[in-house]
């Protein structure tokens, strides 16, 4: 029932985790798939492939999004080659600890660097192209850490809440063009981003048990979301915070 035929979509951070889940799925839905990738080469052709073999084109890209040019000049490279992007899903994050107190300064501006400048980087240099065609879909993804702060990981629970207010505040700006913006916040997630902490299985359980429904999700648990948000089905949404973490945090 969820259909994205004829779309073009570019989701960032698209050859592992939540972004690859998001990539094979809008694919199966009949989208064609741009992504960029940062090191993994080999994860991104895998991710191509498989899109390919979906009757989908795909498009990849080596670029940090927390270099503005380096964003710009994927999404010129996408715009020459589709002319134009239906679908913008910003995924692409990094999660690292700070301790207060501890002078950390580096931790804090990579972070902001990533999580917010590259956020703004990608809508901004998309949103031009959306408002010509009048029509486009913009999925946030964020953290329940922007809903409840999260010790040890302040500067990411801020880029989090940030993007909660900047999902909102586009969401207002920009449906005059059409343009749906939404974001999802994912709790704890089994993918490569948390591999470090899931390593110690004890951890892991007590994260399990804390969890309502007593599950540590896929990264298709938050993919199915995001997708849905990118479809028809959503058109009368804009401007919401799906909250995708079994029960753990009950606000939004």
């Amino acid at each position: 029932m969820i259909s994205l035929q004829g779309r073009r979509s570019l989701i960032t951070g698209g050859s592992r985790g939540i972004g690859r889940a998001a990539a094979l799925m809008f694919a199966e839905a009949g989208s064609d798939v741009a992504f960029n990738y940062l090191a993994r080469l080999d994860a991104a052709r895998e991710v191509k492939a498989a899109v390919e073999a979906k009757g989908r084109d795909c498009l990849i890209y080596k670029a940090d999004i927390s270099k503005e040019a380096e964003v710009r000049g994927m999404v010129a490279e996408i715009l020459g080659v589709w002319g134009g992007i239906d679908i913008l899903v910003n995924n692409a994050g990094i999660w690292t600890y700070l301790e207060m107190g501890e002078g950390d300064a580096a931790a804090w501006k990579e972070t902001m660097a990533v999580n917010l400048d590259g956020l703004f980087y990608l809508t901004d240099a998309v949103v031009p192209g959306m408002k010509a065609q009048n029509r486009g879909g913009i999925i946030n993804v964020g953290s329940t850490a922007g809903l409840r702060g999260e010790a040890h990981h302040s500067h990411y629970a801020a880029t989090k809440g940030a993007v909660n207010a900047l999902t909102k505040s586009w969401a207002a700006e920009l449906a005059p063009w059409g343009i749906r913006v939404n974001g999802v916040a994912p709790g704890w997630v089994e993918t490569d981003m948390c591999a470090g902490v899931f390593s110690d299985a004890s951890f892991k359980e007590r994260v399990r048990q804390s969890i309502p429904l007593k599950r540590i999700p896929r990264p298709e648990d938050i993919a199915g979301p995001i997708l849905f948000l990118a479809s028809d089905l959503a058109r009368h949404i804009t401007g919401a915070i799906i909250s995708v973490n079994g029960g753990s945090v009950l606000c939004g």
